[in-house]
């Protein structure tokens, strides 16, 4: 594994605040599919790639393919530059929030 994939898990693990179970439970809501960008499709892309988020918390890192550490540095893209917009005022109920959430990261979840 070369140095700059194993800083691209560094990061993603670091953006990646949920666990496998608590993200697999948050996809399961009526909040999580109410969010983000569809291009077309039933599903939003930021959903479709929690359920990837989900299967790369569980696997072992020797079987992380080039697929898995590609869309690994997309979390870490999306996860801060989107916590870079957080709006004014209790962001608790907040699409920002449920869209960072879809990504693996539960913005909350970090200050307590």
């Amino acid at each position: 594994m070369s140095k700059d994939e194993k800083s691209v898990i560094h990061e993603f693990q670091s953006s990646v605040n949920m666990t496998a179970k608590e993200l697999k439970s948050w996809l399961d809501t009526e909040e999580s599919k109410s969010v983000g960008q569809k291009d077309g499709e039933e599903e939003s892309i930021g959903h479709k790639s929690g359920k990837h988020i989900v299967e790369l918390l569980q696997k072992k890192k020797d079987d992380y393919t080039v697929d898995d550490i590609s869309h690994m540095k997309k979390v870490v893209s999306y996860v801060h530059r989107h916590s870079a917009q957080q709006p004014d005022g209790d962001v608790e109920h907040t699409h920002w929030r449920y869209s960072l959430m879809n990504w693996g990261h539960d913005p909350l979840k970090s200050k307590k």
